[in-house]
């Protein structure tokens, strides 16, 4: 199932941890048109391109705090993150999640190299830089000028 690259689609994916806006491996993935476990192998076999700054693993910490989250929030939003927030005994995640800034998005689909990843990467790259400037610089109020 393809997902609509549209911005006010690809938004609803991106998250704040750790002060970066992220997006979590397991919607890339869908997003891409692969399996997670394919696109974490990808990550794995060319980590020397993702250093901490462009993808980095959930602490348990934060993995926990991001399931309550999820948990207590309207059923519409549980149901986007149903993979993250799925027990072991019943067939969902068994590793934290990985966590992918801006940058280490654009590195995935040089790490991908197909023809559907160079499309995700631009919509996602234009919905960063909406997001920038939606939540970015607000206008200051101008100010009076004083004369000599």
């Amino acid at each position: 199932m393809k997902v609509a690259l549209k911005p006010e689609n690809l938004a609803q994916l991106v998250f704040v941890i750790r002060g970066e806006k992220i997006m979590f491996d397991v919607d890339l993935a869908k997003l891409y048109g692969v399996s997670t476990k394919a696109l974490n192998q990808a990550f794995r076999r060319n980590k020397q391109r993702f250093p901490s700054d462009f993808a980095f693993q959930l602490s348990k910490e934060e993995f926990d705090q991001l399931r309550s989250q999820i948990v207590t929030s309207s059923p519409a939003i549980a149901n986007l993150r149903s993979q993250i927030v799925t027990s072991r005994l019943h067939g969902g995640r068994r590793y934290r999640p990985y966590a992918f800034t801006e940058q280490g998005v654009a590195m995935l689909s040089s790490v991908l190299r197909s023809t559907r990843a160079v499309e995700v990467n631009i919509a996602i790259m234009r919905t960063f830089v909406q997001l920038r400037r939606l939540m970015g610089h607000q206008p200051r109020p101008c100010s009076q000028g004083r004369s000599a």
